[in-house]
């Protein structure tokens, strides 16, 4: 029986979603989207599900594009369709992460290079090894950060690091990728595994769908006005503020003890 490409694996709340070609470091093939989109909206449509993990088997997360993949091979006329394969693979991907109704971890666990970069990038939390790294490849190929790449690098690092990085593609370290505000957190390859399972529990034991909402909230504002953020506010308060994880909260607090959210 042939591995799959994703593999699933589902403890307690946390739905784990591991990108599964370690031989290729976990580069994407047409297949192996199908599997990851598949697998994230089986999670977002499972109320049991209150946090998804993403991360990479073996010694990389994930190396980006299969350039070998038969999905990126010339079409009739000789030339290849690059835009083709983003319309149907990569931006669903990003627009589908950003949509999750629970938090998105990423654990970066080596090389995320290319789209691999940017697919983390999408998640809501990402945290690497210390020997992880990131790299924005494309320029070795004569193309433009991708899948995300050119609306996460600036607002995450700023203008002048995020064209630093697309235009020579070198090497970034985790550190200095947390240094830069690129990534939540890097910590020693020893201590990734218990650290994101500390956090996906924590996640997984909060109110999600007021994390939901925030997600939603912090995504807006990029494009917002002021007006427009404040209006938004308003409004998942609202929603909020009918929910049973609220009230569960405020009782909560009012009974010093501490809370049992259901993501209701």
């Amino acid at each position: 029986m042939e591995e799959p490409l994703v593999r699933v694996c589902h403890s307690g709340t946390v739905r784990t979603l591991a990108l599964n070609r370690p031989k290729a470091l976990n580069s994407f093939t047409g297949e192996m989207h199908g599997e990851l989109r598949a697998a994230l909206d089986a999670a977002a449509a499972d109320d049991a599900v209150r946090a998804v993990l993403i991360t990479g088997a073996g010694r990389g997360f994930c190396a980006g594009q299969d350039l070998n993949d038969p999905g990126m091979a010339a079409g009739a006329d000789g030339k290849p369709d690059i835009a083709a394969v983003i319309e149907k693979n990569y931006r669903p991907l990003a627009l589908r992460l950003q949509a999750m109704p629970v938090p998105v971890v990423c654990a970066v666990n080596g090389v995320a290079a290319g789209a691999g970069a940017n697919i983390a990038l999408a998640c809501d939390i990402v945290i690497a090894a210390q020997s992880a790294s990131f790299i924005q490849a494309f320029c070795k190929i004569g193309l433009i950060p991708d899948s995300g790449g050119t609306y996460f690098l600036p607002r995450l690092v700023g203008a002048a690091r995020a064209m630093g990085l697309a235009m020579l593609g070198d090497k970034l370290p985790a550190q200095q990728a947390a240094d830069w505000g690129l990534i939540w957190k890097c910590v020693p390859d020893v201590e990734l595994a218990p650290t994101v399972d500390a956090l996906l529990a924590q996640l997984a034991q909060a109110p999600t769908r007021g994390l939901a909402a925030t997600k939603r909230a912090l995504y807006a504002s990029a494009a917002a006005t002021l007006e427009a953020q404040l209006d938004l506010e308003r409004d998942l308060q609202r929603e909020l503020g009918l929910s049973e994880d609220y009230r569960e909260g405020v009782t909560a607090f009012k009974e010093k003890r501490a809370p049992r959210f259901k993501g209701k």
